[in-house]
């Protein structure tokens, strides 16, 4: 293996700064542990201080460990590809898109793949009236790790108060609650690993929001998930169809919910939920879990990523 310099990108703007920073830490600390010369940025505000360090340092990667706004959104991959800097994850338009979420639900519904029914509102929109009935979720269209989102029920009067305080951006996507499980499936270029099953901790949400997503012992991660067969091989066929519907390359990881509420006799109904082309590289983060039960360690999917870093020219 050749030793190479690694720019760790991370930290970033967005609520998920947190998230990214712990992401940036292990595989700084995993690249180093390869031999590799490491290091880490923490991308602020300021674009031009981003540029000018990665122009003193001279990388020949970037490994982007940024999660939301600049990092997952194609603003930071069109920034590299304008430096002429090989980055790992996906490239401007599969970051984009994925990152609006009702932009990749158009994507996903042209290419015959299974999305909720919804809308796409601005908060005066929503505050008079349920648009759909409820239950009912509220997400923002372009955040990520379940920030902002809301399961409206039947006589919660949650509808008002969440569209006056409402600070997620201009709109709001609204879509039908789809009961059932939490599945989601990681992708490396064109495979697709395992089907993780996804519970919230008993007394934690009832879904799976930030909290069950990072806090130690927020949710039970259980792979391969004891799901129907068909419904299990349709997940990953899914998640490997969203992944090229969106154009993206190296890494992703598809959400889905998945209603089995009509008994485990029958496959069941899958919906996608999102895709992230940037998948979180925490301890407890997802597609680490299910590259190590596929037999990559943390340091090998670290090298992987590497390894398929581009850029385009």
């Amino acid at each position: 293996m050749t030793c190479r310099r690694i720019a760790v990108l991370m930290g970033g703007l967005s609520a998920e700064r947190d998230v990214s920073l712990n992401s940036g830490r292990n595989v700084a600390e995993a690249l180093r542990g390869l031999g590799h010369d490491v290091r880490c940025i923490d991308a602020g505000a300021d674009l031009l201080a981003i540029v000018r360090d990665l122009r003193d340092y001279g990388p020949d990667a970037v490994f982007n460990a940024l999660h939301g706004r600049l990092g997952e959104d194609g603003a930071i991959q069109g920034v590299l590809d304008w430096m002429g800097i090989a980055y790992t994850h996906s490239g401007v338009r599969a970051s984009a898109t994925a990152m609006d979420k009702d932009a990749a639900r158009t994507v996903f519904a042209a290419a015959g793949l299974p999305v909720a029914t919804g809308m796409l509102l601005t908060p005066a929109e929503l505050e008079p009236a349920d648009p759909l009935p409820t239950p009912y979720v509220v997400k923002p269209v372009n955040e990520g790790s379940s920030v902002g989102v809301e399961i409206v029920h039947a006589g919660s009067n949650r509808r008002g108060a969440i569209a006056r305080g409402w600070s997620h951006g201009p709109h709001v996507l609204v879509e039908e609650y789809i009961p059932g499980r939490e599945l989601t499936v990681g992708v490396l270029d064109d495979r697709a690993l395992t089907v993780t099953d996804i519970t919230p901790a008993a007394s934690g949400p009832s879904f799976y929001d930030y909290e069950a997503k990072y806090a130690a012992g927020g949710s039970r991660h259980e792979l391969p998930a004891r799901i129907h067969p068909a419904a299990f091989a349709r997940a990953c066929d899914l998640a490997l169809a969203a992944h090229r519907a969106l154009g993206c390359r190296g890494a992703s990881r598809t959400d889905f919910r998945y209603d089995d509420t009509a008994g485990a006799e029958a496959p069941g109904r899958l919906v996608i939920l999102e895709t992230n082309t940037q998948p979180g590289m925490t301890p407890t983060s997802l597609l680490p879990e299910q590259a190590a039960y596929c037999g990559m360690d943390y340091a090998t999917l670290c090298q992987w990523m590497i390894d398929h870093a581009t850029c385009r020219t």
